[in-house]
């Protein structure tokens, strides 16, 4: 039976790269596949991974009918096996439904790949609509840092390495950026709470409070 799956995790935790990996396997077997995504990191009608990987995709606009697209697409002698949705966090909810159209309709399996929150710990409309759909879901959890502490599970958005919890749901960033750009970390629950990031952290190991009094 074909089935909308939802592959969801934080920012840098393998998701686009697993989105490319299964068009190669499929790809590979003699599959044709449809890849749609929205504001991806290597511009307009990308789908790249941090790997270096990329593959030219369909970049979804508003009020895009993405049943309706591969629907023509197939009228007019096209072939799609399965359909690649990466950025899903970004699309409409109608866009969601219109993908579980597909599956339904069409009989063709859909591979959507998303975060669910955003910097401020707040669903995203597509994420949600995705995660309700789907017959089913795959995590995909980066490794916790070093020394054992909490795994990172929210997407923190910084400028010039200081957390911000205000402004538009969609800036398009990405992690290690450089200073004054608008960046991305993945952080524990905790930090992100207290809204320390990995600059702030570091701040706070050099705080002469914490140092070590020196002998007299």
């Amino acid at each position: 039976m074909p089935e909308l799956v939802f592959f969801s995790g934080t920012m840098d935790c393998g998701k686009s790269t697993l989105a490319l990996q299964i068009e190669h396997n499929r790809s590979a077997r003699g599959l044709a596949g449809m890849i749609f995504t929205r504001d991806d990191r290597a511009g307009e009608g990308k789908l790249s991974s941090r790997l270096g990987l990329v593959t030219d995709a369909v970049e979804v606009e508003d009020g895009q009918d993405l049943y309706v697209y591969l629907v023509d697409h197939l009228s007019q002698g096209g072939r799609a096996d399965y359909v690649i949705a990466d950025e899903a966090q970004f699309l409409a909810p109608e866009q969601i439904d219109q993908l579980a159209r597909v599956v339904d309709d069409l009989g063709l399996d859909v591979f959507a790949f998303g975060i669910t929150t955003d910097f401020r710990s707040k669903l995203f409309p597509g994420a949600r609509g995705v995660g309700v759909g789907a017959a089913r879901r795959g995590g995909r959890r980066v490794a916790g840092g070093g020394g054992g502490g909490p795994p990172p599970t929210h997407n923190a958005r910084t400028i010039d390495g200081e957390m911000v919890v205000e402004g538009a749901q969609v800036v398009v960033g990405d992690v290690n950026q450089s200073a004054g750009e608008v960046g991305y970390e993945v952080l524990c629950r905790r930090h992100h709470r207290r809204r320390m990031t990995a600059a702030s952290a570091r701040a706070a190991a050099l705080s002469p409070d914490v140092l070590p009094v020196p002998s007299s």
